[in-house]
Order: C-alpha cells, then sequence, then structure tokens
C-alpha cells in the first residue's frame, strides 16, 4: 500500500502580509486504485478491481520484487495480471488481453461520462504538480499531457482539463486553452464509480453453463462470458442477502460459474462450415441470411452426424478441461459440480447425461439381464442353456446338426431361421434374445432403465398405437442420430435447463412417453425452468405423466411473494369461483323436493328407517359439498425419477409491463434467464440445500 506522506508548506515570509492570514495546508499522498480494459478496444471503459484485487495488486507492487516475474490471480481466480507487462489474460477461456494500470488521477471522458485514467507516468507528474501547490499554496498550475492537452490546477475543488480545437504554431508552441473543459478528480474516491468488495475465497459448488444456438446469448448481442459474469454477479448479491447467518457462521463461501463455449469450435477454420455455407448463400437480404447462418443452422448442425459429434465432443470435451485445470488452481476444492444449459445447449446436456456411464451399474445390470435369461457377459452360457431358458429344448439337434453355437445364432437372420424348419412363433422368441444381447452389450445401454422404458417391459406388439418407433434401432433410444457420446470425468449433482426445447425434440423424435423410472445414469435431479412467454421452451413432465392435466411449479420471487399483478389475477378468480358456488348451492336448496318430517321423540316412536337417515342427511351434504372439494388435499403427482422423485417443470412470473402483450416479449423471455435474479435464487435454494444449508427466510 502506498504510505501517506505529510509536508508541511515553509512558514510565510514576514513581508508578505497577505501570506500571514493564511493557515497552513497539509498534503496527504493519493490512495492508488488499480483498473483494466480491453487492449484492443482504445474507446473502451476502464473497470475498477475490487477491494480485494486491488489491495493484493498494490501490495505486490510495493514488494520490492521483480514485477516481471509476479503473477497475481484476481476475479475469483478467473483471470491472472502478469504485473510486469501490466496484462491481464483470461485463465479458462480465450478472450482478449486487457491492460491493467495503477491509477491515481482520473478526467471526465465522452463517453458516458465515466471518468477515464491518466496513464501512470503522466498520473505522478500531476501528483508531483498537486503536492507543490498544497505545500507552497501555489496554484493555478499549467500542464501539459503527452498529447499535448492542457491541464489547470486552480484549486483543491476545482482542476480542468482542455482538449484544445486549435493547431500548435509552427514554432511549436502551446496551444491556448479551447474546446469544452473536463473535470479533472484525484483519486478513487472522488468519481462516481462502484467498486465491489471481492469474492469470497471458499468455492461451495462448480456449475458449467452451457450457451444456445448463436454466439450472442442475449438482446445486447454479448458473448457467453459477459453474460455468465452477469449470472454470477446476481447469485452472489443473492447469497449475500438471503444467507446472512450462514455467511456470518462461515458455512457458506460462493458458488462458482464457469462458461462452455462450443460455438467458436463448430464456426472455427477448422471445420469449414462457414465457407461451405456462404459459397451457396444467396446474395439477396443479406443480414437476415448472415444471422440465420450464424444462429439457427446450429439446430442443424446438431442433427447432422458429423457436426453433431463435433458440439458434443466440444462440450465435453471444455467442461473436461476447465474441470481439470479448476482442480489444479483450487486444490482445496471439496464441492460438488453441476451443469446448465440454455435452449439448443440443454437438449446437447440432456443427450449426453442419458450416454454417460455409471461403473456401480454393472452389477445391477447383469441381474437385470438374467431376468430376461440372457447373460450376455457369461463366457460359459452355451446354446443349450439359451434354448432351456427360452424353452425351446426340442430344436437344439437342429441347430447341432448346422454346427451353430451361441455365436453364430446371434448372426442369423429371420430367413436363415425359416429355412432350417423353425416356425413362426419359435423364432420371434430366438430373434428377441438375439436383439436384447446385443443391445445389453452396448456401451450406450448401461443404465439401469432406458429412457422408453424398464428392460423388464415386454416389447409392443405390432398393432400397438403408443408408440410406432423402434428405438432399439437407435443408438440412444430416443431417435437420435449415430453419435458416440463421450464420457464426463465428473458425476454432475443438478441439471438445470434454461428455455429447454427438450420435450418437443423428443416428440418429434418419436418418443411418446418418458418411463417413470427413468433417470440419468451419473446425475440425479433434474428441473426444466422456463418463461411462461418463452416460444422455444417446452414442458416435459407431461410427457411422464400423461393421464393427468396440471400445472407446472411456480418458480417464487426472490423477494418473497407473488408479483402484485398474479396476486390480484388470482384473487379475482378465486372470489368468482366461490360467487359461482355459493349460486350453484342456492339452486339446488330451491329446486330440491321437500323433505319430509323426522318423527316425534317419544318412547313409542319408531327408529328411523334407512331411507329416512339418507334423506335427513342430503341436505347437510349437499351444503357441504363445495366446501370439501375446497378443502380437499392437493393430490401427489407423481412424474418419475428425473428428479429424485420430485417435480421438474418450474416457470418464472413474467413482470407485469410483459402482460400487456406476451407476443412483444416473447424474443425477450427467451433471453431473460441469464439476468434473472428468481432463476438465480432458485438455483442457489437447490445446490446449498443438499448441503443442508437453508436461506434465512425460506421463499413462500
Amino acid at each position: 500500500m502506498s504510505s501517506q506522506v505529510k509536508v508541511e508548506a515553509s512558514p510565510p515570509s514576514v513581508s508578505s502580509a497577505s501570506n500571514e492570514m493564511e493557515t497552513t495546508m497539509t498534503y496527504e499522498a493519493v490512495i492508488p486504485h488499480w483498473f483494466y480494459h480491453k487492449i484492443q478496444d482504445d474507446r473502451g471503459s476502464w473497470n475498477p478491481f475490487s477491494r480485494e484485487d486491488s489491495d493484493q495488486l498494490e501490495a505486490a507492487f510495493c514488494s520490492g520484487h521483480n514485477p516481471n516475474s509476479i503473477v497475481i490471480p484476481v476475479c475469483g481466480g478467473r483471470y491472472d495480471v502478469y504485473l510486469g507487462s501490466r496484462r491481464m489474460l483470461s485463465v479458462y477461456w480465450d478472450e482478449e488481453d486487457s491492460e491493467v494500470q495503477r491509477c491515481t488521477w482520473f478526467y471526465k471522458g465522452d463517453k458516458d461520462n465515466k471518468y477515464v485514467p491518466y496513464p501512470e507516468n503522466f498520473s505522478e507528474t500531476l501528483e508531483d504538480a498537486y503536492m507543490q501547490a498544497v505545500t507552497r499554496n501555489e496554484w493555478k498550475k499549467r500542464l501539459e499531457s503527452p498529447s499535448r492537452d492542457l491541464i489547470i490546477l486552480h484549486n483543491p475543488k476545482l482542476m480542468v482539463h482542455y482538449q484544445p480545437t486549435g493547431i500548435p504554431d509552427e514554432w511549436g508552441g502551446t496551444p491556448s486553452e479551447q474546446g469544452r473543459p473536463r473535470t479533472v478528480k484525484r483519486g478513487v474516491e472522488s468519481i462516481s464509480v462502484e467498486i465491489l468488495q471481492g469474492e469470497p475465497a471458499q468455492i461451495d459448488h462448480l456449475v458449467f453453463m452451457v450457451h444456445g444456438i448463436g454466439p450472442a446469448c442475449d438482446l445486447q448481442f454479448r458473448s457467453i462470458v459477459q453474460c455468465v459474469n452477469d449470472f454470477r454477479l446476481v447469485s452472489l448479491n443473492l447469497l449475500h442477502a438471503h444467507y446472512k447467518k450462514a455467511n456470518e457462521q462461515v458455512q457458506i463461501g460462493r458458488v462458482e460459474f464457469l462458461p462452455v463455449n462450443w460455438h467458436n469450435a463448430l464456426h472455427a477454420d477448422a471445420t469449414g462450415v462457414d465457407n461451405d455455407i456462404q459459397r451457396i448463400t444467396l446474395p439477396s437480404i443479406s443480414r437476415l441470411r448472415q444471422f440465420t447462418n450464424e444462429t439457427l443452422l446450429d439446430l442443424f448442425f446438431y442433427n447432422s452426424p458429423t457436426y453433431g459429434q463435433t458440439i458434443v465432443n466440444t462440450v465435453c470435451g471444455e467442461m473436461n478441461r476447465i474441470y481439470q485445470l479448476f482442480l489444479e488452481r483450487n486444490p482445496a476444492f471439496k464441492g460438488c459440480v453441476s451443469v446448465t444449459g440454455h435452449s439448443l445447449g440443454s437438449l446437447i446436456l440432456f443427450d449426453l447425461l442419458t450416454n454417460q456411464v455409471d461403473p456401480t451399474l454393472s452389477s445391477r445390470l447383469r441381474a437385470k439381464a438374467s431376468e430376461y435369461n440372457a447373460e450376455p457377459q457369461t463366457p460359459k452360457q452355451t446354446l443349450k442353456d439359451v434354448l432351456e431358458a427360452l424353452e425351446l429344448p426340442e430344436f437344439l439337434s437342429v441347430f447341432e446338426k448346422e454346427m451353430i453355437d451361441i455365436e453364430t445364432l446371434a448372426m442369423c437372420t429371420d430367413q436363415e431361421l425359416k429355412g432350417l424348419g423353425i416356425p413362426l412363433g419359435p423364432r420371434k422368441k430366438i430373434l428377441q434374445y438375439v436383439k436384447r444381447r446385443g443391445h445389453l452389450k452396448e456401451s450406450n445401454f448401461t443404465t439401469e432403465t432406458s429412457l422408453v422404458g424398464d428392460l423388464t417391459q415386454p416389447p409392443l406388439s405390432s398393432g400397438s398405437t403408443l408408440n410406432v418407433v423402434n428405438y432399439e434401432y437407435f443408438d440412444v433410444g430416443i431417435g437420435q442420430v449415430r453419435i458416440d457420446y463421450p464420457q464426463l470425468s465428473f458425476h454432475p449433482q443438478i441439471f438445470f435447463a434454461w428455455g429447454s426445447p427438450i420435450g418437443m425434440f423428443l416428440t418429434v423424435r418419436g418418443l411418446k412417453r418418458i418411463d417413470p423410472n427413468y433417470q440419468f445414469p451419473t446425475c440425479k435431479r433434474f428441473f426444466n425452468i422456463y418463461h411462461p412467454f418463452d416460444p422455444v421452451a417446452y414442458r416435459i413432465e407431461p410427457m411422464v405423466l400423461r393421464e393427468e392435466e396440471f400445472e407446472p411449479m411456480l418458480i417464487p420471487h426472490h423477494k418473497g411473494r407473488k408479483r402484485m399483478h398474479l396476486e390480484l389475477k388470482e384473487g379475482l378468480t378465486r372470489m368468482g369461483t366461490d360467487i359461482l358456488g355459493s349460486l350453484r348451492v342456492a339452486w339446488q336448496t330451491f329446486t330440491r323436493p321437500p323433505m319430509p318430517s323426522l318423527p316425534p321423540s317419544t318412547a313409542e316412536a319408531a327408529p328411523l328407517s334407512v331411507s329416512n337417515l339418507s334423506l335427513a342427511t342430503e341436505a347437510n351434504s349437499a351444503v357441504k359439498l363445495e366446501e370439501v372439494s375446497v378443502k380437499e388435499e392437493p393430490i401427489h403427482l407423481d412424474v418419475g425419477m428425473l428428479n429424485g422423485g420430485q417435480r421438474f417443470d418450474y416457470v418464472l412470473q413474467e413482470k407485469p409491463i410483459e402482460s400487456f402483450n406476451e407476443y412483444l416479449f416473447a424474443l425477450q423471455s427467451h433471453l431473460c434467464y441469464w439476468t434473472s435474479e428468481d432463476t438465480a435464487l432458485l438455483f442457489l435454494k437447490e445446490i446449498y440445500q443438499t448441503m443442508d444449508i437453508s436461506m434465512d427466510q425460506p421463499i413462500q
């Protein structure tokens, strides 16, 4: 840290009567703060480091060590600052280098009225002039910047910067004061800039975020890195606001969000696909066609065997690379990992997680296969064992005559078996066994249950209309093109999908129902989060529970209530229901036949008959019918095991202005998740709930 130096002005001379009345001024050295900005963005704004990062950089600067050998991790360890070259480089992704500067003096720039720091050397010149002006009480000092601008120090509270519009004379004279004066400030405390305190060093959870189509992720055409930075900042603010007790007890640190960019790998020069597409693109409406080539074509690329494989390899490879690098830079990390996908990115993650292999399931898979009397992993199993298990021992002699063993049987076709004289029924049993045997040998089918049903579920008949696609002819059982899915080097704890078209893609692939017992092999929890006006989002729960009509789970507002317009709408709906119920009960009362009178309560009175008793209680039952229906407990919905038996379709609350025109905000709704506080709070709630840490006040 820069030391504070106090220099008192020399005593005024006796002959100067005016200086005798002036008080002694004290000089204190300016406190520097470190800033950064993109090197290639000459007019870009300068951004301050957090106070913790700035103090760390200042301590390294004042340490006296060779600056060329000093590398300081900043911004939560996502960047490294090379102090000697004054450069900041990203760690986990490719990004333009940023220039780093130790800043003390600033002037107001033309762009957004933000303050721009002077270069370090000239800032030292300004500081020396300021110190002399304070100690000697001599102001009106004029200084010329390296760009020949004029800076005048009128007094401690008035310092201006002139950018002359005139041209210096031929003798190299200094231009006069011209142009609009700019304000000059000394020290970061005197300018209006937000400086964050810093991020906790402890990382509790790591989340990978995969983008959707195109290089831009929001309406401002920002990259995935910028959008993830915003989401990280939103979540950090919510963490401080909703987990104060846990923060005070040092139970939690923070959640780290890292972007996964696959668009650049697909559209880079390595594939050459952009040049091929450009060669066949029509010249008309060029901007619209360029937008289509950069964004919408990603959907077709993913359904292509060639480029779909490239996308999957890139996503999986990037997550594995970043994860290993993260562990190297954070050796004390003991938390879990989750994944998030937006739009097409959620579909990529869904297919990738569907095809992960859990080694712990191998024993259960063999036990499941034994239920079919088809143990593919047992080398001692003979043809005789198979035929006896299929209750077809009478055909053993036929196969032995043709010297057909169990391996040869797996290569026989229906026509070949028919040529051996095997009837239709036994042929179907044998072919079904062969199909299951090959199905279980595939590495993609090592999960305990498949997406379309349990392995013990009998095959559909040929006349069944529930499912006309034979999924066993596909590699993953859901109609996807043939892709060799790589394996992740970690097991995700939660999979969050934003604005996801997963439900639509599964449907058009031919899948009408998801088996309730299905869950991802290596990921036990899943959330399908969407905005109600998102045109790309689809529900998934109705594919599991087809018999019920039910609403998705409503994501609470981050302030702990419903939005006002939704509460008003719900209140009016409830009021209308109460009025209709009252009118219905009144109408039933008027139209019901008169009730028979009860017999007198005497000892000789005959006991009430069953018919009279039922008539007597009919009125009370009719009156209480509406009350009973209202107080009836909600029926528990079994939506399967995708989220461990819990609900997984979650809908955001639209804003009041969005309710006026759904179509106007449709595109914005698909891109709103990156800055959604409600979504970020749901993330934190589910992540820390697994760590048995709850919020200060539960959100209802």
